[in-house]
């Protein structure tokens, strides 16, 4: 059962609603529209255009639509639903009681004013979905934060479909916060601040200086940002343009939010608990397509290919530095969704020497600030790239393609 939202299938962006008059909005709804059912209608399925629609500005537009694309661009077939476990996985599963915990705590990621009949049935389906991916994938470990992705797709496309799902996306891009321990997580994160020097070095060498860390994006990168942003239709369009590119998009994305707020944070202390703080407090009135353009613009501009060795770099920084578990211990101390993560990671680090600065480099021939943070992604040759990339990501899983 997809449940039926009070705030409607709306566009998820204000631009397509405040930026046109009545008539052109319509119009260019429409358009896109007929697009996406073109698009689904082909035979073999556009993929490809159902990709650049995700990522173009409004999204996929409706939850209706979402319930048929969603499942194109992570190769699920629909007409072959899961089988349901004949074991009482509530008696057995290890994971049962944390997961218990975590969706009773997640009333809030539910619509205001649903009654508590369906809101409880909901969370019934959603343990139940949890439990099952857990155990037909006995590689997988639970962690917090993963169930507010499973609610976002529950609440978009029903338990049966959220569950295949939630069970690919599980075993391919969420698949490195499930390992048993915190190693591919942390490395993902150490994407971020090469990202973030190779657009403001100022910025970078500030969060340096404050020894900050990447801890503050945590939960956003774990959840996909469901934890920390209130209004769902957010939420879902973000859904739609993580699930059309490469894995790793949600951390560029997180690049992009802590450059738009360069001001704010050039403007606080330059002191760990200060900076934390400020970029922990994500803002709900975020220029959403602005900052996903942009993510696209960066992600062309920087691919991971070209990050890889500052991001190891950064990763083996941690790895000698004294203060890193005390910073660690006080940033996560704000963090709520990530909770098995960080028991994950306390036994992997130990002090030693500690090392400042490591990707400190000439700043000779560096751009301060990028002519390709002006871009827009829309369908663009920026949107093709991201399109291709995510294309050719993981060939076999991507590729195989159903009627």
């Amino acid at each position: 059962m997809a449940l039926r939202r009070a705030q409607g299938d709306g566009l998820t962006s204000s631009r397509w609603v405040g930026g046109a008059d009545r008539a052109g909005f319509s119009a260019k709804r429409k358009k896109k529209v007929a697009e996406i059912y073109q698009a689904l209608n082909s035979d073999p399925t556009d993929v490809a255009a159902l990709r650049r629609m995700a990522i173009s500005e409004g999204g996929l537009l409706t939850d209706e639509i979402r319930r048929k694309v969603w499942p194109k661009l992570l190769n699920v077939n629909t007409s072959d639903p899961p089988p349901i476990s004949g074991k009482d996985l509530r008696q057995i599963s290890k994971d049962y009681q944390q997961v218990l915990l975590d969706v009773r705590r997640s009333l809030r990621r539910f619509p205001p004013g649903m009654p508590d009949e369906q809101r409880e049935g909901l969370q019934e389906e959603l343990i139940d979905i949890i439990l099952l991916i857990l155990e037909r994938n006995p590689q997988l470990h639970y962690y917090q934060g993963y169930h507010d992705i499973v609610i976002t797709f529950l609440l978009v496309v029903g338990e049966r479909l959220a569950t295949s799902l939630v069970e690919k996306l599980s075993t391919h891009h969420l698949r490195d916060f499930m390992d048993p321990t915190m190693d591919n997580t942390r490395h993902i994160l150490n994407y971020l601040m090469p990202i973030i020097d190779q657009v403001n070095p100022e910025l970078h060498d500030f969060m340096q200086s404050a020894e900050v860390g990447t801890i503050f994006a945590l939960s956003w990168l774990i959840t996909w940002f469901g934890h920390v942003l209130s209004d769902f239709r957010h939420v879902v369009r973000l859904y739609d343009f993580f699930l059309a590119c490469h894995p790793l998009m949600p951390i560029y994305f997180a690049a992009v939010i802590v450059l738009y707020r360069e001001q704010e944070v050039l403007d606080c202390d330059c002191d760990m608990a200060s900076v934390h703080h400020l970029l922990s407090q994500i803002p709900q009135d975020l220029p959403y397509e602005t900052l996903i353009s942009r993510a696209g613009d960066l992600f062309v501009q920087f691919p991971p290919s070209e990050l890889a060795r500052e991001a190891a770099a950064q990763q083996q920084a941690e790895r000698t530095a004294a203060s890193t578990f005390k910073d660690f211990e006080l940033a996560s101390a704000q963090q709520r969704p990530d909770m098995v993560l960080r028991q994950r990671f306390r036994g992997l680090l130990r002090p030693e020497t500690r090392t400042k600065d490591v990707l400190t480099k000439p700043r000779t021939n560096r751009f301060v600030k990028l002519a390709v943070m002006g871009l827009t992604v829309a369908l663009g040759a920026a949107a093709l790239a991201v399109v291709k990339s995510a294309l050719e990501w993981a060939p076999k899983f991507q590729l195989q393609l159903f009627p």
